[in-house]
């Protein structure tokens, strides 16, 4: 079976459930800030039971994404290396759109991040990490944004359509965009 993996690369084989991509992110990290990652080391960062992680890991094991000795630790493979640095990856674009957006909790951005990272699809991905580049090169634009999204910024109730920049009417009226509202049926009698 082919795939294309978290990085963009087209690889051959079973492709990893999400379960098994916050495992090889989480080992990713454990590496990158230790020098080393254990079972205990994982359970401690997810949260689990050291048994739960130990088949986990024996299932990556197994499918070629880390090589494991029993009470030595583990290694990435250059696959699971590489789909760990993905998957962080994702999750830093992903919490850094939701920042920018002005979402300030950092608990709510990561709990956000953890539920939405393995169903955005590599196209929104890309848009998205074209919009964070973007935002980061236009700090003004990005304080307008910022002001705008405001509650009662525009002086209007929330829901309804910002003026356009030119201040003629809602957004989008000039471009032809229909805009929501009541459908008029015709003349009047």
């Amino acid at each position: 079976m082919r795939y294309i993996d978290g990085g963009g690369n087209e690889v051959t084989g079973v492709r990893p459930t999400p379960s098994m991509e916050d495992y090889l992110e989480t080992i990713y990290e454990l590496i990158r800030s230790k020098g080393y990652a254990r079972v205990s080391d994982i359970a401690l960062a997810l949260n689990l039971q050291p048994s739960s992680v130990t088949r986990m890991v024996q299932r990556l094991d197994e499918q070629n994404y880390v090589t494991y000795e029993r009470y030595r630790g583990l290694v990435l493979t250059e696959r699971g290396e590489a789909i760990g640095r993905a998957m962080r990856q994702r999750h830093e674009t992903l919490a850094t759109f939701l920042r920018l957006l002005g979402v300030h909790d950092e608990a709510v951005v990561q709990q956000d991040v953890e539920g939405i990272e393995h169903h955005v699809s590599r196209q929104t991905l890309e848009r998205i990490e074209r919009f964070v580049a973007f935002a980061r090169a236009n700090p003004a634009w990005m304080n307008q944004l910022h002001a705008a999204m405001q509650p009662g910024a525009d002086g209007d109730a929330p829901g309804r359509a910002a003026p356009r920049p030119d201040g003629d009417g809602p957004a989008g009226a000039a471009s032809g965009e229909a805009q929501a509202g009541p459908a008029r049926a015709g003349p009047g009698p």
